[in-house]
C-alpha cells in the first residue's frame, strides 16, 4: 500500500507562482515514475509532468517552460514548482506514482485544489 499526500495549493494571481509537495509513504518501489496529474470542471485529466527515480523530467506542452518537477529521493517526496501561473491553470492537482516499468499509474493522492484568478 502507497499513500500519497500532497500539500501547497490555492489561490493565486496571474502570473504567480505556487509549489506543490507530494509526500508518498508505504510499500515504494525503489525505482518509480511520479508524476502530477490535473483535471479542470467538465475537461479530461492531463498529464503535467513526470520524472523517474533517475531524474529524466517530461512536460504537457500546456506548462512547458513554467512548470518544474522536481523528487527528493531520500524523503520519497516530489515537487511542482508552477510559476507564470494562468487562469487555465486552474485543476485540482493529483500526485501519482507507478513503478518504473508499469504502464498505469496505480497510485494516486487525494488532490489539491489551484485557482488562478484575479
Amino acid at each position: 500500500q502507497v499513500q500519497l499526500v500532497e500539500s501547497g495549493g490555492g489561490l493565486v494571481q496571474p502570473g504567480g507562482s505556487l509549489r506543490l509537495s507530494c509526500a508518498a509513504s508505504g510499500s515504494i518501489s525503489s525505482i518509480n515514475v511520479m508524476g502530477w496529474h490535473r483535471q479542470a470542471p467538465g475537461k479530461q485529466r492531463e498529464l503535467v509532468a513526470t520524472i523517474t527515480t533517475y531524474g529524466n523530467p517530461t512536460y504537457a506542452d500546456s506548462v512547458k517552460g513554467r512548470f518544474s518537477i522536481s523528487r527528493d529521493n531520500a524523503a520519497n517526496t516530489a515537487y511542482l514548482q508552477m510559476n507564470s501561473l494562468k487562469p487555465e491553470d486552474t485543476a485540482v492537482y493529483y500526485c501519482t506514482m507507478k513503478g518504473y516499468f508499469s504502464g498505469s499509474w496505480t497510485h494516486w493522492g487525494q488532490g489539491t485544489q489551484v485557482t488562478v484568478s484575479s
